[in-house]
């Protein structure tokens, strides 16, 4: 009965976006390195696999690959992350999107 109930509440999770952390609502995100920045690293979002991905709408694989960056960021002590690339998984069986990343570059700029 406890597999059960893990493999619905696993389902059912799998469709909402990660949810952006009150403190990384801060967070910045920026299409060019900031000036008079400090880099503090890459960092990477990512929402979906190949199980939760077919009951994930595309708009919440995206929204829960940036929330989560911005996320990663803050953890870092940044308050602006730039996203160098984005990627999206494709599911073998039905083509469908599966999962979507971002990989950026976090900074901590003054205000």
């Amino acid at each position: 009965m406890n597999r059960i109930i893990f493999l619905v509440a696993t389902l059912f999770g799998g469709c909402a976006a990660i949810p952006l952390a009150p403190e990384a609502m801060k967070v910045e995100i920026a299409r060019e390195a900031p000036k008079n920045c400090k880099k503090l690293g890459d960092v990477v979002g990512t929402q979906g696999s190949w199980f939760t991905g077919d009951y994930t709408s595309n708009k919440n694989l995206m929204i829960g690959a940036r929330n989560d960056l911005r996320n990663q960021a803050h953890k870092m002590g940044g308050n602006v992350v730039v996203i160098e690339n984005t990627s999206n998984g494709t599911a073998a069986l039905n083509g469908r999107t599966s999962d979507t990343t971002f990989v950026g570059t976090a900074y901590l700029c003054e205000n």
